[in-house]
């Protein structure tokens, strides 16, 4: 796998070899991107790390800080491998843990951008409703599903966008 844009792109990385994962194609990635634009000094939270490429990306176009959850021990070794091979653990944070817990334990930890790339056949609303409550006011919280699941439903967000991508689907929601 490779960064798409800024400062670190062209650099490669790994991705952990795990049926559990699947890697947002670059296409998604570079999509989610290109809606989101400037990040500059944004602080982000990639809830389901898998290699780490969402926090990757969103620190090579300039976000200030990126934390990464990931449960699964090897995914999060090989995280942190990437951190130290793109020689960003200034910038970043990996902590093996599960998302819902995680976010449970930090409901105050509040983010400017949430991203959440769960595995597939594991998306589960209740999980979703917590990880928005780490959303900053007016922040956004962008969600990868697959392409034949109805959307999730949030109190306190609004669905800005949505596209299709053939296997998958993202979904943009603002906090209000």
């Amino acid at each position: 796998m490779r960064i798409i844009a800024g400062e670190l792109k062209g650099l490669h990385f790994d991705s952990p070899k795990n049926p559990k994962t699947h890697p947002m194609s670059e296409k998604m990635r570079g999509a989610m991107f290109n809606v989101l634009g400037e990040v500059d000094d944004m602080t982000v939270y990639d809830a389901y790390g898998g290699s780490g490429a969402l926090a990757f990306e969103a620190i090579s176009r300039g976000a200030k800080n990126a934390t990464i959850t990931d449960i699964d021990k090897h995914a999060w070794a090989v995280i942190k491998a990437n951190i130290d091979k793109l020689n960003i653990a200034n910038r970043v944070k990996a902590i093996r843990a599960n998302a819902l817990s995680w976010s449970e334990n930090n409901y105050t930890t509040q983010f400017d951008i949430v991203l959440c790339d769960p595995p597939y056949l594991a998306v589960k609303q209740n999980q979703l409703t917590q990880l928005a409550q780490n959303v900053r006011h007016k922040g956004l919280m962008v969600i990868s599903l697959p392409s034949n699941m109805p959307l999730p439903k949030f109190e306190d967000m609004v669905l800005e966008r949505d596209s299709d991508y053939g296997d998958g689907s993202l979904a943009f929601y603002r906090k209000i």
